[in-house]
């Protein structure tokens, strides 16, 4: 039995990734991060209202911010320069409007773009910045797919197998993923993933009210090391899949509303151009709505919280030892999610 089969055996099992999760000091401080935000505005202390109906991207400026842009018929809209514009006190990241729920200022600003002045931004020189820099947790779910639990050789989870990634990893939209040296790791892959963007503060979430919880969706890769992850002693989840940039998540965030049922998306991986994973969210083995209400037993989920939610079959690990042709320097990776769009990044 290989090393991965042996190890996700024990991982299903055991639950080790919820020990993990645990151990590795979730923050779920939210006043500190409102004290973050307040530090460049004034503070938000309205009701918390989720947003909707819309599609948002980050624009990485010129003197190194990263902000909210927003899709529309005519253009990006800037979100900060629109709102300077017009004195709005509105958010401008995406962890600010998900965590502080100022939906209401920023529908403002949308609405108002237009007779702002402001010129909208064509998408296709925008620089992109990352969706997220400081999300509450960062969830995430292994071997969550019927065929990969197959491909792998493993039992189906009875359930969900819980581990975590950092702040640190997160990468964005088109970005340059500096890659560790070959002494440090060489068995580099991908797995493209759903990703659930949490909108609402819940513990004990029921399934059947779960979706109301969720504020959108992305595109995400959950880029790991494999030599890391299971050649080392005892097998290193967290060390494999935690590495600077191993979070790549973009290009938009796109409300709930607007996606309808996430556990009936075509998702896919590209390697240069070749297909290598090719799957729909159907295959799931614990839906979305599962998902929240597992992990919500036990910590309180808040806005502003991750979930990669697993990938499917197909990625290098369990091809055949001599097809196994590890990710490299160039290599271009695209990751696509049906109507979330298409997550770009390359390896540097």
């Amino acid at each position: 039995m290989s090393a991965r089969r042996r190890f996700i055996k024990t991982f299903s099992l055991s639950g080790i990734g919820i020990v993990a999760a645990s151990t590795l000091g979730f923050s779920s401080d939210a006043a500190a991060r409102r004290f973050k935000f307040a530090k460049e505005q004034e503070a938000y202390s309205g009701p918390h209202i989720m947003v909707k109906n819309a599609k948002i991207l980050s624009i990485k400026n010129s003197d190194g911010t990263e902000t909210m842009g927003v899709i529309s018929t005519k253009g990006v809209i800037d979100v900060r320069a629109v709102a300077k514009k017009l004195n709005i006190a509105a958010p401008y990241t995406l962890d600010q409007l998900l965590q502080e729920g100022n939906a209401t200022a920023f529908n403002k600003v949308v609405a108002g773009a237009e007779k702002s002045g402001v010129p909208y931004l064509s998408e296709s020189k925008i620089r992109y910045g990352r969706l997220f820099k400081n999300p509450g947790k960062i969830i995430c779910v292994g071997i969550n797919y019927r065929q990969h639990a197959e491909e792998v050789g493993v039992a189906k989870p009875a359930v969900p197998a819980l581990f975590n990634k950092y702040d640190n990893s997160l990468a964005a939209h088109n970005s340059v993923l500096e890659i560790p040296a070959p002494d440090v790791s060489y068995k580099l892959d991908y797995e493209t993933e759903l990703l659930v963007v949490v909108g609402k503060k819940g513990r004990n979430i029921p399934e059947s009210e779960a979706l109301n919880y969720v504020a959108g969706y992305c595109t995400a890769n959950d880029f790991t090391s494999r030599d890391l992850q299971l050649d080392l002693p005892g097998g290193q989840w967290m060390i494999g899949k935690t590495l600077d940039q191993y979070a790549p998540i973009g290009p938009n965030f796109v409300t709930a509303d607007l996606v309808g049922d996430p556990n009936q998306l075509q998702i896919q991986t590209f390697v240069n151009g070749e297909m290598r994973q090719n799957s729909n969210t159907s295959d799931f083995i614990h839906n979305v709505q599962r998902l929240l209400a597992y992990i919500s037993t036990y910590w309180t989920l808040e806005p502003g919280d991750i979930i990669f939610t697993g990938t499917p079959q197909g990625v290098i690990a369990n091809m055949p030892k001599d097809q196994q042709v590890w990710l490299k320097k160039g290599d271009v990776v695209t990751s696509v999610v049906e109507k979330l769009g298409e997550l770009k990044f390359t390896l540097g």
